[in-house]
């Protein structure tokens, strides 16, 4: 197989290549800042205004778009928000202009998305036939994701977006933040602890994405989260026990709201959502519950 990857240098991209690269796909990451190709990886130069990808992309079987800011760095300003949307927006928009420009059309394109884009709610479960969408801003930079991707389907491509969830590695994403207060013994329940964590291991979105390309009958929104989301007092306790160390101070909304403004929103309020698609589909997680996640990325 020859996949395309944007965000390939990224914390899911990096495990994706990985994945694919152990099984002998032919990848090419596009990236701004191209380095030394080794076998089975190219880079190729892509946003910049010498750039033209679609030279070296002719006969890819698969695009997969993860382009993006990150939403995990700093405070939220004005200024950051933009960043996040716009990254993200220009990215789809380069992707589709590849795609148009390629003579051979690849069979898939499979696009990242968020749980983000459901409402925030305590008591409702949310899968992929949930209508009702939130109206924050990560809500509404989801759904303009989603729906300019969907634009593919155009020119004859099969289009999938992956809903993530928390992605948990032990080095990169939300989990590293998470886990400091425990490991300097300051752990506790943030906020209420009521809220929904619909978290999933970084193993298990590469493996998604893999299936995603795989699976001809799988398009439009798939979550990618673990079966079994946890409330955050009963995930902090988990985590906890995964790094030896107690859960005993809780932290206050107010403290966090103060921090981290309206970003505090991802951690104070959450989504339980649920991979039914994925598992419609025969997708097997490899980590299905979250003890089980925590002890291998702190083993």
């Amino acid at each position: 197989m020859k996949i395309a990857i944007t965000g390939g240098t990224g914390f899911v991209g990096k495990e994706l290549t990985r994945l694919l690269h152990m099984q002998g796909w032919e990848i090419y990451i596009l990236t701004r800042h191209p380095k030394q190709s080794s076998l089975g990886i190219t880079y190729v130069e892509w946003l910049t205004e010498r750039a033209a990808p679609e030279k070296q992309l002719e006969g890819i079987d698969a695009f997969v778009n993860l382009a993006g800011a990150s939403i995990n760095v700093g405070r939220w300003s004005d200024k950051q928000k933009k960043e996040i949307y716009d990254s993200r927006i220009t990215a789809t928009n380069e992707v589709l202009r590849i795609l148009k420009a390629l003579e051979k059309k690849p069979e898939a394109l499979v696009n990242a998305s968020a749980v983000g884009i459901y409402p925030n709610s305590d008591s409702y479960t949310y899968t992929e036939t949930s209508t009702n969408f939130g109206d924050d801003f990560l809500a509404k930079t989801v759904f303009d994701w989603e729906r300019l991707a969907d634009q593919a389907k155009e020119l004859g491509i099969r289009v999938a977006y992956g809903r993530f969830g928390i992605i948990l590695g032990k080095d990169d994403g939300a989990l590293p933040l998470m886990a400091l207060p425990y490991k300097l013994f300051g752990g506790g329940t943030v906020g209420s602890g009521k809220q929904w964590l619909s978290w999933v291991h970084v193993y298990d979105v590469a493996r998604a994405i893999q299936f995603a390309i795989e699976t001809k009958t799988l398009e439009g929104p798939f979550n990618v989260t673990a079966p079994n989301p946890q409330r955050m007092k009963e995930f902090g306790k988990e985590l906890a026990k995964a790094l030896g160390r107690p859960h005993w101070i809780p932290v206050p909304s107010f403290a966090l709201e103060t921090a981290l403004g309206e970003k505090s929103r991802l951690v104070l309020e959450g989504q339980r959502v649920l991979p039914v698609v994925l598992q419609q589909h025969g997708f097997e997680f490899t980590f299905p519950h979250l003890q089980s996640a925590l002890a291998d990325l702190y083993k």
